[in-house]
């Protein structure tokens, strides 16, 4: 039998073809724009996302029997907002992960409502990226709109709702619109009220290899499908990718260098960071886990080339940063281009090179943009270590993890081993594997994982190395402390 696996990323969405043996046998991508409206606003319109489908997964399907493949797993970009009317329209576009508008609601949420509030009827705090300040912001700013919200879904949910006529989400993605009693795994009752909510405007709530239900019959002849494949709920493109990286269980560790930057550490218990500087959310596996997300991770060696350097060609850039050169320098990069999330959850930082001088060269500048992003990631992961949590190794994945330097400064940086998969395909592995569970190949999603995943390379800190980095990274963590104050005053410009 084969299995879909959908990624719906934020600049595209990718389709894997899985085998039974977990093999992946064809990938198919589409791209899709997404839009700044204003400076900081970050949209997309979900049909934008069903048209993907709708001539992805046909292509992916060329040759294949229909009736071989079982079933469907998405996992996607959280956060966003999906408002439906009660035809199943979309009222406007989905206010995404990366959208920065709700500083006055996130504001409101922590310190007049209150942080110890929030935390304990969601285990975390008001994040501009989540869903519940968008939806404060719609109400304030698009009240017509918001009173005509029949159901509310996150971006891969609404996917799920065009495959099957459902509207449901999984544990671990509801976990990001602060809308959710993550201990309990039920609505938030409490924050429903204070964001004008009803609970029947909701999604309903599964685990994330449930089955939500089989393909509807216009949509199966459409994709050239079986009306009988079974769709489950899926997952947070986080815990998504954690499944297929094997981070499952207890005590195990993925780093992601996408578009944003994350530390996913999975756990069977529910634990909560006192600061709240990490993300408390359900994970994929049934258990929970702690979470780090850094806003712009490969973006910012994207922004950097692509925008600055006009180039597309990132090996070269890379190419003159020789072994000798990592750890020294005095050139450094804060990668706050789009504000920031953890730990600091400062939507007004922004990025700065630092101590540039008349012999600072481009090399020097893309060095400091790799390095910036590692020391971010592991400002998350000293949060983590200070919670008592042992983390020995981690594994590696997304866009950044291909390029061998950068692996090799971010196991330094962070003194660990890092562990690359021999099937490094993100979220949409992971949802392969849900897919799996949820039509009986597996019994539990830990079962799947470890049968399936395997590790291809390890990238091993090296002591002098280590020494450098640990040198560099603490004047790191001095520059933004002292560029906070200015960031917010620059913002009321």
């Amino acid at each position: 039998m084969y299995y879909i696996g959908i990624d719906l990323g934020t600049s595209a969405c990718k389709f894997l073809l899985v085998d039974g043996a977990g093999t992946v046998s064809r990938t198919v991508s589409r791209d899709y724009p997404l839009y700044f409206p204003q400076p900081g606003w970050s949209e997309q319109n979900p049909q934008d996302w069903w048209t993907a489908c709708m001539s992805g997964i046909p292509q992916l399907l060329e040759g294949v029997d229909p009736a071989q493949v079982a079933g469907i797993g998405v996992g996607g970009q959280m956060h966003g907002l999906v408002a439906l009317d009660d035809q199943g329209q979309v009222l406007r576009p989905a206010i995404l992960w990366n959208d920065g508008r709700t500083a006055p609601q996130v504001d409101w949420l922590n310190h007049q409502v209150g942080r110890e509030v929030l935390s304990r009827h969601t285990a975390n705090i008001a994040f501009a990226g989540f869903t519940a300040p968008k939806l404060l912001w719609m109400a304030q700013n698009e009240p017509d709109l918001f009173a005509r919200i029949h159901k509310i879904l996150l971006p891969k949910d609404y996917l799920v709702y065009c495959l099957t006529g459902a509207y449901a989400t999984d544990y671990s993605d509801a976990s990001g619109t602060l809308l959710l009693d993550v201990e309990h795994k039920t609505w938030s009752r409490e924050m429903l009220e204070l964001c004008h909510l009803r609970e029947d405007q909701m999604p309903t709530l599964h685990e994330s290899w449930e089955r939500v239900g089989a393909l509807r019959e216009d949509v199966a002849q459409a994709l050239g499908l079986s009306p009988n494949t079974l769709v489950c709920a899926g997952a947070g493109d986080n815990a998504a990718a954690a499944v297929g990286t094997q981070t499952v269980g207890d005590g195990k560790c993925n780093i992601s260098l996408g578009t944003s930057g994350t530390i996913f550490i999975s756990s069977t218990q529910f634990r909560v960071d006192p600061n709240n500087a990490l993300h408390a959310f359900a994970h994929a596996d049934g258990g929970w886990h702690l979470m780090g997300c850094m806003l712009s991770a490969a973006s910012c060696n994207a922004w950097w080339c692509d925008n600055i350097l006009g180039t597309s060609d990132y090996a070269a850039q890379q190419a003159p940063i020789s072994q000798d050169k990592l750890g020294r320098g005095h050139v450094y990069f804060l990668p706050y281009l789009m504000g920031e999330r953890s730990p600091i959850n400062d939507t007004d930082a922004r990025g700065v090179f630092w101590g540039l001088t008349m012999d600072t060269t481009r090399a020097d500048m893309t060095q400091a943009v790799l390095e910036g992003v590692a020391f971010a990631i592991r400002d998350s992961l000293e949060v983590a270590r200070s919670l008592g949590l042992n983390i020995p190794r981690s594994g590696l994945c997304g866009g950044g993890s291909k390029s061998p330097l950068w692996r090799t400064i971010l196991a330094n940086v962070l003194g660990i081993p890092l562990d690359t998969m021999a099937t490094e395909q993100g979220p949409g592995y992971g949802a392969a594997i849900l897919a799996m569970v949820c039509c009986g190949a597996f019994d539990r999603v830990q079962q799947a994982a470890q049968a399936l995943v395997q590790v291809k390379d390890t990238v091993e800190p090296q002591p002098e190395l280590v020494a450098r980095y640990e040198a560099k990274y603490q004047k790191f963590r001095q520059i933004y402390p002292a560029c906070r104050g200015l960031f917010a005053t620059l913002a009321q410009d």
